[in-house]
């Protein structure tokens, strides 16, 4: 079996990388840390690697606002080798503070193919910081990353995690193309209020693809519940013990379609 070789982009104030490189070796991938700045001085050893993964954390400080620094870092030189890699079949995955990069440099939703900015992250609602568990549910067919109907439980963090487009056109060609990807969810299903939608994106927007369905953006933390004790109520399943332990986590299936969909390009 071929293996696929994955590369998660550090850099100062990203702090769920390790998380990050577990997922992505547990799900089968050959994952490497690599400092943003080594493929920015390097950007063809980007054509190397079949998965990019944006981790989360608060990339230099969120200063002037979430991604930024990071999205122009990259831009001049790296975003073409990534888009590059993505047109050859790579795949790309953008968590949280990732989410806000790959929007800020305009690899999300990029519905007109331009790079051009279409929608962006704001302050959440409650103007705090959110911290929870939340229940999500994928809504496309469209992503390599999803499954339709696929349900995941996973935890938040973040302040900035407001969905917003730029206008009803973005929404309209998003819609068409199948890029609402990933939507909140009430406990028992249905329509959710807060906190079950944690930030007040409309239409309870969780995570986004591009128009390829190969890169996919999302608020809440896959990566954070692929081992079975990593759900704060795993103990009070139903099932043994035993059979917890063997049963992964939710985030898992997200990082396994990823691997499964890079292997075969």
């Amino acid at each position: 079996m071929s293996a696929v070789r994955a590369v998660v982009l550090r850099t100062a104030g990203t702090n769920c990388d390790a998380e990050a490189m577990h997922a992505l070796r547990r799900a089968g991938a050959q994952p490497e840390l690599v400092h943003l700045r080594r493929l920015v001085e390097k950007p063809e050893e980007a054509r190397g690697y079949r998965i990019f993964c944006f981790p989360g954390g608060f990339s230099y400080g969120d200063d002037i606002a979430s991604g930024v620094v990071f999205a122009v870092e990259m831009r001049a030189r790296l975003l073409p080798a990534i888009r590059a890699s993505v047109a050859d079949g790579a795949l790309a995955i953008g968590i949280c503070n990732g989410f806000q990069v790959l929007a800020r440099a305009g690899l999300l939703p990029d519905t007109r193919g331009d790079g051009g900015p279409e929608a962006t992250l704001l302050h959440n609602d409650s103007g705090r910081f959110e911290c929870r568990w939340v229940r999500l549910e994928a809504v496309t067919d469209r992503c390599a990353w999803l499954s339709r109907g696929q349900v995941i439980e996973c935890p938040v963090a973040h302040g900035e995690g407001r969905f917003i487009v730029k206008d009803e056109r973005v929404r309209e060609r998003m819609q068409a193309a199948g890029q609402f990807a990933l939507r909140y969810t009430a406990p028992g299903g249905g329509k959710p209020a807060y906190p079950a939608n944690p930030n007040g994106s409309p239409d309870d927007i969780a995570g986004v693809c591009d128009p390829t369905g190969r890169i996919l953006g999302l608020m809440p933390h896959p990566e954070r519940n692929v081992e079975a004790w990593h759900h704060p109520h795993w103990t009070r399943r139903s099932q043994s013990n035993a059979a917890l332990l063997e049963t992964p986590g939710d985030g898992l299936a997200v990082f396994e379609n990823g691997v499964r969909a890079a292997r075969a390009t």
